[in-house]
């Protein structure tokens, strides 16, 4: 995002609201199981609501594409990521923040970044320049 810590731990300025609120166990390959769907309807939109000053939002992974982007969202996260100025370009309603998908930031993912360079050179300069303007 191009931000240094003292922004990014600042609560006044940043927001990091996860799609569970609570652990969902891990799969048989040690991976996170997908967030549980009480712990979601309990907190995320109530967290949203209480926040209406919220610009953007980073949909960072699949089940927070899933959510956020609903029926818009692609087949997959790489096609939904690579569609990213559809969304990011989508005239928002008042109140209703611009939305930018992304890959889940892991060490996994390396492969990933590496067969999708556009990511690079093409989404992180506007994520980068968006956050900037909005810090």
């Amino acid at each position: 995002m191009g931000i240094g810590e003292e922004v990014f731990y600042d609560p006044d300025r940043l927001a990091i609201i996860p799609m569970g609120f609570c652990f969902p166990g891990l799969d048989a390959k040690g991976g996170d199981l997908p967030p549980r769907k009480e712990c979601r309807n309990l907190w995320h939109d109530q967290l949203f609501s209480e926040m209406p000053q919220i610009e953007l939002v980073l949909v960072i992974g699949q089940y927070a594409q899933a959510y956020h982007l609903g029926p818009e969202r692609k087949k997959s996260l790489t096609e939904t990521v690579a569609h990213w100025q559809t969304y990011f370009e989508a005239p928002v309603k008042a109140g209703t923040p611009k939305v930018l998908p992304l890959p889940h930031p892991s060490w996994r993912n390396n492969a990933w970044l590496k067969k999708n360079p556009w990511f690079e050179s093409d989404l992180l300069p506007v994520l980068r320049r968006e956050v900037s303007r909005l810090v």
